[in-house]
């Protein structure tokens, strides 16, 4: 017989099985999919925990001298109600207080946060004529979900005593700066840091005297400073502490020599009636403290204080790319902070979270095979066993290709479509191979071509096993339309569940036949010799 195959097809299965199979590109387009599906494992960007779309913002406005009151009824009020009217908004919050009110929205979950942002703006400022007089410019602060969870936090301490707080601040600082320079770092703060400036401590006693307010001293601080934060109110023995910053000051008696009034034509100075001190920023009360251990038995030594670095990457990249990178660029400071005495932490690694989740999840994938070719090799034969398990890793990169072409990332839920539907993406490639093995073992199988009966094995069984997956598919489609933040959580499943069926039908369809083509063979039938 020749090598063309006269059957007569009636389904898709039948047409692929008959165009791939004799096809010297059929084993160049498995190979593709192969490679495709290990590139896109490779630089799909990894992440623990799927990555949701949270939009929102805050609108503060200010307005001098107007009480709490007067906030919510000429400012909150109107201002919720002209935001209702912007769509997509699920809740508002305003808050009203002495001088300023905030008026917070919370779009839809999956609302995209540029449109967002831009339609929170846009209706501010379209109604900027009806605010009420004496009303300071609204600012509108968006939400940055995305990149305010950092992925890497650093502790930093002082390991000689020589190093005090400040050159602990400065080094750490001069870090970040670095680290924020690393490709896909978006964001890094310090926490619990010690900044130098100069420290004022009025005694209440004297400001009496010379009949001064704190007024008049935060005005003349504020002459020399670049910023002078809220005054706190903390006393003790009697002394108000205030502060102020470094800026055109040299030095603590360029501070004492600041004129804050005159009395009697007299001027008087800081120093007639506060204590200045040259140090670290007092009013910083989140300092951290961090203990070690010092020895074989555990015992937990002194406490130190730490400052921490936290690094937040841009939302869509590999959380592992991104997390070796700040760790490979510290990792080139190490024997400058240890010369300086300083040493440092790594009290969270979101990259190898992400990483071992990936992986230990991939490890499940590849035990999930062998069981399954172990299942089939006392089912059918080793022969069939070799042929359905090369579907797997095929369907699997067909799926990971797609879902990186669609700007996926690979995280747990993913992973777990992948582990959903793993049971179901052999069904098609069993059903095939059991087919063909049925069609070899019939007694009319050594008067028909191979070729011949492949396809028609194939396409016999193509319109029940089409339906069949068809009907799987329409069971994950409702789980596309959940809502809210489980909707979101839980789309990888809806999104690659059916991908990955489709791709089962199409790899069933064209490689089980070729690889029957290769791999199997006709049994003898001697008793129908003997028979003759």
């Amino acid at each position: 017989m020749g090598k063309e195959i006269k059957y007569q097809v009636t389904d898709y299965a039948g047409k692929l099985a008959k165009g791939f199979l004799k096809n010297p590109l059929t084993p160049v387009l498995g190979a593709f999919l192969l490679i495709m599906g290990y590139l896109s494992l490779t630089i799909m960007p990894r992440e623990e925990d799927p990555q949701i779309a949270i939009s929102g913002g805050a609108v503060i406005v200010a307005m001098p001298g107007a009480s709490p009151r007067e906030i919510e009824n000429i400012i909150i009020n109107p201002l919720e109600r002209k935001l209702r009217e912007v769509k997509g908004i699920e809740h508002i919050y305003g808050q009203a207080f002495d001088n300023y009110g905030v008026v917070s929205v919370m779009y839809y979950i999956g609302e995209n946060r540029e449109d967002a942002n831009l339609k929170l703006y846009d209706k501010v400022m379209q109604n900027m004529d009806k605010m009420p007089k004496g009303v300071m410019q609204p600012l509108v602060k968006p939400f940055d979900i995305d990149i305010d969870i950092p992925i890497l936090t650093f502790a930093f301490y002082a390991k000689d005593k020589k190093v005090d707080d400040v050159k602990l601040f400065k080094t750490v600082r001069e870090l970040q700066q670095k680290i924020n320079a690393v490709e896909n770092v978006a964001k890094t703060t310090l926490k619990g840091a010690r900044k130098e400036q100069y420290n004022i401590e009025v005694d209440m006693g004297k400001l009496s005297a010379y009949h001064l307010s704190l007024g008049q001293i935060m005005k003349a601080v504020q002459s020399v400073a670049v910023d002078v934060p809220d005054v706190k109110g903390r006393t003790q023995k009697n002394k108000l502490v205030i502060f102020g910053v470094k800026n055109a000051i040299e030095s603590i008696e360029d501070v004492k020599n600041v004129i804050v009034a005159q009395y009697m034509g007299s001027p008087i100075y800081l120093r007639d009636v506060a204590k200045v001190t040259d140090g670290i920023d007092i009013q910083n009360f989140q300092t951290a403290k961090v203990r070690f251990k010092t020895d074989r038995k555990e015992k937990l030594g002194k406490e130190k204080s730490q400052v921490t670095l936290t690094v937040s990457k841009l939302a869509g990249t590999n959380a592992v790319f991104v997390a070796d990178d700040v760790l490979k660029l510290l990792k080139q400071y190490d024997a400058r902070l240890n010369k300086e005495g300083i040493g440092y932490l790594v009290t969270r690694n979101y990259g190898v979270r992400a990483d071992e989740a990936v992986n230990e999840l991939m490890d499940h994938l590849l035990i999930t095979i062998v069981i399954i070719a172990l299942m089939l090799v006392f089912a059918l034969g080793w022969r069939e066993s070799i042929i359905v398990t090369f579907t797997v890793p095929a369907i699997l990169a067909v799926t990971l290709f797609v879902a990186y072409l669609s700007g996926q990332t690979i995280n747990r839920i993913t992973l777990f479509a992948f582990l959903l539907s793993l049971g179901l993406l052999v069904d098609a490639a069993i059903i095939v191979i059991e087919n063909i093995h049925r069609h070899l073992h019939a007694h009319d199988a050594e008067q028909k071509e191979m070729g011949k009966l492949l396809v028609e094995a194939t396409d016999e069984i193509g319109a029940p096993t089409n339906v069949a997956t068809l009907a799987i598919i329409l069971t994950m489609v409702p789980m596309a339309f959940v809502g809210g933040m489980m909707g979101s959580f839980m789309k990888p499943i809806p999104l690659n569940v059916p991908v990955a069926l489709i791709a089962s039908l199409f790899v069933a369809y064209i490689f089980t036949p070729y690889l029957s083509l290769k791999l199997l063979k006709k049994p003898t039938h001697k008793h129908h010799k003997g028979g003759k």
